[in-house]
């Protein structure tokens, strides 16, 4: 890219993150560092606020780079995505949302220990919450290194690295000084531009094709090479059934992890009731729609305008489509138009993936400072001294999640979101409504649940050919494959519910009906919660 294009795109995002370094500096000044100010943002978000923070904290750079890329690239099957993002949310609205907001108080852990015996549940839960923010952590950071790589030209691997640590620097600064009050507006600013740059391309597209959408995917399938089956299932995921049932696994995946995503699971907790916690979540349903809709578009026309051999050349997983997109329809390389669309879609991918990260960031910590630690002090811990934790906690994570996206950068973004979602569905979910809807459900059987989806899908996902045996994955020299598929869901998922049931019916404690009533009252009421 041309020296104006990286001027311009470094002083637009330069210009957002002093913005959001200025919103956090001021929200640390009048914080008054309690627990619930850090965690929660006071509890004091409106549900539109909350709705569009939500969307924010959701419409990742899996949502802009990834889904967009492996649409330009495979067409129909890349839809799958956009597809079970947004179908999850009927989950988190119907099964999840204002239950947890009545059950707990800031964390996943906090609804299943409040029936269950707190040490081990609380270990389980943060260990899994931890894991499943950091492998979300590394797609976003990816993305990051796949638009400065294409930002400064594709040839300096010395920057691309120095980008992902610089996000990873700047999301510790967010969340340790600014908490979730700070975050939130973060998430707020991004899903504004967010959704107002996803309008303006898909309109100066549509404008390209005259509004004609069947014109368009003709001439996606046109370009694509591969004729009408671009515009059918199969291009990614029907070659055999090892392909279908990749994709099955994938989609249980998409659907059902975003129910157990820990970052989301918190913002329920910023709104002062239940039913704020609704319809934070309606809000959040009509703008996420939205924005997958267009990311449709984009997508299949980052096809016919680009071409998939010019995407794939520019970053072999797609991450680049709705940038080189910008580029075209702005002009040309050359023009300044596309060097200025160019340039404001890069600075919104790189606020994207700031604030997303930040969010996930928070959550983790919080998983790790108010279950975690809690747990191994065996009191819970004063709320000053775990806000501390909470807050060094977050450069750990940091660190951590710097150092494997290094490792994965080559993978897409959309894909790696897809193996957090498995994590998620495998391991969150099930104790979480395990815990909400059994009345019989045990503290083993909470235990056993976490475990027994966490440790499967982690494991899975090492014996797959994302990590060996194949020329894509992250070892390619070495192959101990064992395990046919990309994404562990189809296994994992069922294991999770599995272990849970039976830790339940091998355990010697017995229920505590009382303690299961008073949920059930609290999760359908209000009554008593915080």
């Amino acid at each position: 890219m041309s020296g104006h294009h990286q001027t311009l795109a470094l002083l637009l995002f330069s210009a957002f993150v002093a913005v959001t370094l200025g919103i956090t500096t001021w929200v640390s000044r009048n914080r008054h560092g309690s627990a619930e100010e850090f965690y929660a943002g006071g509890r004091l978000f409106s549900p539109m606020e909350n709705g569009f923070a939500l969307s924010g904290d959701y419409m990742s750079a899996a949502s802009f780079l990834g889904v967009t890329g492996l649409i330009s690239l495979y067409g129909y099957d890349g839809m799958l995505y956009a597809v079970g993002f947004l179908v999850a949310w009927l989950v988190v609205l119907f099964l999840v949302a204002e239950l947890v907001r009545n059950c707990g108080r800031f964390t996943l852990a906090d609804v299943v220990a409040a029936r269950m015996d707190e040490r081990p549940v609380r270990i389980a839960a943060g260990t899994s919450s931890v894991v499943v923010s950091v492998l979300y952590l590394v797609a976003q950071m990816v993305g990051a290194g796949s638009l400065v790589s294409l930002l400064l030209g594709g040839t300096s691997d010395a920057a691309r690295n120095w980008t992902v640590i610089g996000v990873g620097a700047l999301m510790v600064i967010y969340v340790s000084m600014g908490g979730m009050r700070a975050t939130t507006w973060i998430q707020i600013v991004k899903a504004v531009l967010l959704i107002g740059g996803a309008i303006v391309l898909t309109v100066l597209l549509l404008m390209r094709f005259h509004g004609d959408i069947n014109d368009l995917l003709r001439s996606a399938a046109l370009r694509s090479g591969h004729g009408q089956a671009f515009l059918a299932p199969g291009l990614k995921y029907g070659g055999d059934w090892t392909a279908r049932f990749d994709f099955m696994s994938l989609g249980l995946a998409l659907v059902l992890g975003t129910g157990g995503l820990p970052h989301i699971l918190s913002r329920f907790y910023t709104v002062p009731t239940a039913r704020a916690a609704r319809r934070s979540v309606l809000w959040s349903i009509g703008l996420i729609g939205g924005f997958y809709l267009m990311t449709i578009v984009l997508g299949f026309g980052a096809a016919a305008v680009v071409g998939p051999e010019a995407v794939r050349g520019s970053n072999a997983a797609g991450n680049t489509a709705v940038p080189l997109l910008a580029l075209d329809l702005g002009g040309g390389a050359d023009s300044t138009g596309g060097t200025v669309l160019f340039a404001i879609v890069a600075a919104i991918a790189f606020a994207t993936i700031l604030a997303v990260v930040a969010g996930v960031t928070l959550a983790s910590s919080a998983a790790v400072a108010h279950d975690l630690y809690a747990s191994v002090r065996r009191r819970h811990a004063k709320p000053h001294g775990e806000v501390a934790v909470a807050r060094a906690a977050s450069v750990g994570i940091g660190v951590i999640a710097i150092a494997l996206s290094l490792l994965a950068r080559d993978l897409n973004v959309a894909f790696l979101v897809g193996l957090a979602f498995a994590v998620a569905a495998s391991a969150n979910l099930p104790v979480l409504l395990y815990s909400l809807f059994w009345r019989s459900f045990t503290t083993r059987g909470a235990v056993w649940a976490v475990y027994g989806g966490l440790v499967p899908s982690l494991l899975l996902v090492l014996l797959s050919p994302v990590v060996s045996g194949s020329p894509e994955s992250l070892f390619p020299g070495v192959d101990f494959q064992y395990f046919p598929l990309q994404n562990p869901g189809l296994v994992s998922i069922p294991l999770g519910f599995l272990a849970g049931w039976l830790g339940t019916v091998t355990s010697a404690e017995p229920p505590d009906e009382a303690k299961h009533a008073e949920i059930e009252v609290r999760a359908l009421t209000g009554a008593g919660a915080v």
